[in-house]
């Protein structure tokens, strides 16, 4: 069971930093275009702006799973390191239910806000709800919960390795 959701885990993590690439290619790409069509046709393109906002904030949703996934959420180095291992492990245990309790409440007010904001439209695209914009939370969230979980049954503790 335990290779089975690792197996998942990595997985979605993937498919998570797919998105955030993608996202982070797009972001790129829309700013190349701005610069050109301000700077050079000097005819700007307003919806750009509002699109490159939105595609970072997706990637960055959906790139933290993958830090968590890694290890590197939030801990303290100096009281693990000086821990014997039942001490690492209960650390572990708290920090990834604080860690779940922060990404729950972020899942279930980043679902709230998405409907509440499906009314509105995106300033620029005026035919795009922000609900799409908004749902980056949840989506986010809810990768991270499988990365949470992953980096507890199986840590990988990235951020100690690297740390100088």
């Amino acid at each position: 069971m335990k290779n089975v959701f690792l197996t998942f885990e990595r997985w979605t993590t993937f498919i998570a930093m797919l998105g955030a690439c993608a996202m982070l290619t797009l972001a790129s790409a829309l700013g190349m275009f701005q610069i050109v069509t301000r700077f050079v046709l000097e005819q700007p393109a307003e919806w750009t702006e509002v699109l490159i906002r939105f595609s970072l904030i997706w990637m960055v949703f959906l790139a933290i799973p993958a830090a968590f996934r890694q290890g590197a959420m939030v801990s303290v180095d100096v009281l693990y390191r000086w821990s014997p291992p039942r001490i690492k492990r209960v650390l572990d245990w708290v920090v990834a239910l604080a860690a779940l309790a922060l990404i729950g409440i972020i899942i279930w007010y980043g679902w709230d806000y998405a409907r509440r904001g499906g009314v509105q439209s995106m300033a620029g695209l005026e035919s795009v709800s922000m609900f799409w914009a908004y749902l980056a939370m949840p989506v986010g969230g809810l990768f991270c919960v499988i990365g949470i979980i992953g980096n507890l049954i199986d840590p990988l503790r990235m951020e100690l390795e690297t740390a100088q």
